[in-house]
């Protein structure tokens, strides 16, 4: 471990959510709660997609990764958290600090890049419906599917050697729930303002190459939409984009304000945390359940294939 060549640090202790035990164990029942829903909500519609053979399209199968992912992304923080609201001493080892920020840039960048490329895809079946079936062959989204996890692993390897390259003298409390690279730089006794612009311009690098995309692909889906004449083929189109258009903005909303407001300590930034790592995952499936007419449909023919 690079750090132990440098550093005494082997574990550090965070300040949690709260130290008073009757509001931790509030906050356990309703974390509990949420992962749960995470967990239900995102298997389902993992196995609904996968059961359904109406839902065997390029649309579905990047929901199905995004599914898959939101399981990762909450299974990286939310354990820990609520093993922590349970503990008088909320400790993690440098190992697992390490852990924890790798996987929650890797996966947090997963969708990000995931969610670009639905974006794509939609502007492929609104503004070339008849070319959609050329363009979106399963062999490119297979390669864009992959594509999205490399350069995910890429940048978290970048993010975590900038941990690794962190000294630690004495200062061992972590001001939040989990270990986030924001919240690591005020304990470091060197000079961080490298691993600072480093940090800021992968977040942008990588939101922005992410984002953009988003925004140019939603553009071109608007001018096509506007320019449909009757009322119900605009309300079809734009139903289309709904779902996916709420998962997007509440992802990069609370993720920009994450990474890219210096760090505090604050309530503000444990909430935008919380929401970003917690919250959306769970969300997810609820928004694409029940903001589609496709997903309601094959629920209701999966549960009557397995029940009746």
């Amino acid at each position: 471990m690079a750090w132990s060549n440098h550093s005494a640090i082997t574990e550090f202790i965070l300040t949690g959510l709260s130290d008073d035990p009757l509001i931790e164990a509030l906050l356990f029942a309703l974390f509990l709660g949420i992962y749960v829903l995470t967990m239900t909500g995102n298997l389902m519609l993992l196995l609904v997609i996968r059961a359904d053979s109406h839902l065997h399209t390029p649309m579905y199968f990047f929901l199905s990764n995004l599914s898959f992912l939101d399981l990762c992304f909450s299974s990286v923080t939310v354990p820990k958290l609520l093993k922590d609201l349970l503990s008088v001493k909320k400790r993690i080892s440098v190992e697992g600090c390490l852990a924890q920020v790798f996987f929650v840039f890797f996966s947090s960048g997963t969708e990000a890049c995931l969610l670009s490329v639905m974006a794509y895809d939609r502007y492929a079946a609104i503004c070339h419906p008849l070319l959609y079936g050329q363009v979106m062959r399963n062999e490119l989204c297979v390669r864009l599917v992959l594509v999205s996890w490399g350069l995910a692993s890429l940048n978290a390897t970048i993010i975590v050697l900038l941990a690794v390259s962190l000294d630690f003298c004495e200062a061992q409390t972590i001001h939040h729930y989990t270990c986030e690279l924001p919240a690591l730089f005020p304990l470091s006794c060197s000079d961080i303002s490298i691993a600072t612009d480093v940090l800021l311009c992968s977040s942008l690098l990588h939101g922005l190459g992410t984002f953009i995309p988003i925004f140019f692909s939603y553009a071109r889906i608007g001018s096509t939409v506007l320019s449909i004449s009757s009322t119900t083929g605009r309300s079809k189109a734009f139903s289309t984009c709904s779902s996916h258009l709420a998962a997007v903005t509440l992802f990069f909303g609370s993720g920009f304000l994450c990474y890219l407001m210096p760090p505090s300590g604050s309530s503000l930034d444990l909430l935008l945390s919380l929401q970003y790592s917690t919250v959306t995952p769970v969300l997810n499936p609820l928004i694409y359940s029940l903001k589609n007419k496709e997903v309601k449909a094959a629920v209701r023919r999966t549960l009557r294939k397995y029940l009746l």
